[in-house]
């Protein structure tokens, strides 16, 4: 639920970048955004501890991937620090909740690989 949150306030962000961005910077933080809960959908869906805890981990990378595009829009001067600020903040906190859940996964097929 947090990734998605963070999705629909980046997407809000894209779309208030200055036109000439649209389909650069812009695209750029959309699609990350989206590739975020598409791999945490994509990783459930696979019903195999190691496919899901792969999927997060790209998508742990997408949302490191936001932070740079986010360095980009304050370097030029679209967003503010503190937007930068707060955003990575909440970026670094679904990096958090995903290391999180890849440490469960992980321990759930040990466990699995124990019992079997």
């Amino acid at each position: 639920m947090f990734c998605r949150e963070l999705r629909n306030e980046l997407t809000s962000l894209a779309q208030n970048l200055p036109r000439l961005e649209t389909y650069r910077l812009a695209d750029q933080i959309i699609r990350a955004a989206r590739s975020v809960t598409n791999n945490i959908a994509e990783g459930y869906g696979r019903f195999h501890y190691q496919e899901n805890i792969q999927f997060c981990r790209q998508s742990r990378g997408s949302v490191y991937e936001i932070i740079d595009h986010l360095t980009i829009g304050m370097d030029s001067n679209y967003i503010t620090e503190s937007q930068f600020d707060v955003l990575r903040d909440r970026c670094l906190r679904g990096i958090r909740l995903l290391n999180g859940y890849i440490r469960y996964l992980t321990k759930r097929k040990a466990e699995k690989a124990n019992n079997d």
